[in-house]
């Protein structure tokens, strides 16, 4: 059967958090100062929800990994501008890889993008280790936007994020 994307269902929130938490860990991409409360964040995807639209990726009744659409500026965008929508928080629980999910959730949230009235842009940020990510997002026509890589945290100098914008 297909991968299905669709919108998380509360009773999904606490299982797609722990998806999302362990591809961070597991992937070593947590290992900066502030990595404990930024696991809280990844968990806590009934706070996403709220804020922005959650998708998952689903194979069966099988959760294979999210993503966070936001579809406008808002609280829980980190770089986008107006007329922009953005990725966040994309994540395949290792289980899942290498099945087409992380790209199928790209593809959905660029589709919602080009359905915006307006929207001409969809832009990510992304670790310099995510090279699996890095491929997908190229492989759709993303392209690196170096003069908006930025720090989450500025007091520790080697956390910069890598930015990709797709111009719709």
């Amino acid at each position: 059967m297909d991968i299905v994307i669709r919108h998380a269902t509360p009773d999904e929130y606490g299982p797609l958090g722990e998806i999302t938490a362990q591809a961070y860990l597991q992937d070593g991409l947590l290992d900066f100062g502030e990595s404990d409360a930024y696991l809280d964040e990844l968990r806590n995807v009934g706070k996403r929800a709220a804020a922005a639209d959650v998708l998952v990726a689903a194979r069966n009744d099988t959760l294979l990994g999210g993503v966070t659409f936001v579809p406008s500026p808002g609280p829980m965008a980190d770089i986008a501008r107006p007329e922009e929508a953005e990725i966040r928080m994309l994540a395949v629980a290792r289980a899942g890889r290498g099945q087409g999910a992380g790209e199928a959730l790209v593809r959905a949230c660029v589709d919602r993008a080009r359905a915006i009235e307006g929207c001409r842009a969809v832009v990510l940020s992304t670790q310099r280790t995510m090279h699996a990510a890095h491929r997908i997002y190229e492989r759709l026509g993303f392209v690196r936007t170096p003069e908006r890589d930025w720090n989450p945290l500025p007091e520790l100098d080697d956390i910069t994020l890598l930015t990709y914008q797709l111009t719709l």
